[in-house]
């Protein structure tokens, strides 16, 4: 069993950056995948970045590239998505999800999720 809870969302202004975080339980975090998706109101969840047990392979939806970086630290079982100009089109509650073995883009391939933090970026 692993256990997420993700910090750090808030009000932003256009162009400006936030840090996400995502704190796992459970000794084997470094056994998982972990990866970030994002949900607006009435759209589908979408992949935002992804990431392999050792941080080694990273991967990035189209709409965040070059803007967002995911990244883990192992010793502290925690994984951030940093997040810079930001906008309006990034607000979206922010999920972060582990699975077993390698990363992929699928939201439906993962097995624990977090509640969720949500990022607003006004227009």
């Amino acid at each position: 069993q692993v256990q997420l809870v993700e910090s750090g969302g808030g009000l932003v202004q256009a162009g400006g950056s936030l840090r996400l975080s995502c704190a796992a339980s459970g000794r084997t975090f470094r056994s998982y995948a972990m990866g970030w998706f994002r949900q607006a109101p009435g759209k589908e969840r979408e992949f935002v970045a992804a990431t392999s047990w050792g941080g080694g392979s990273t991967f990035y939806g189209d709409s965040v590239k070059g803007r967002f970086t995911i990244s883990r630290d192992n010793a502290k079982n925690t994984v951030y998505l940093q997040m810079n100009s930001l906008k309006p089109e990034d607000t979206a509650v922010y999920y972060c999800a582990a699975k077993r073995l390698t990363p992929t883009t699928r939201s439906q391939d993962y097995d624990y999720w977090g509640q969720g933090t949500q990022v607003t970026v006004p227009s």
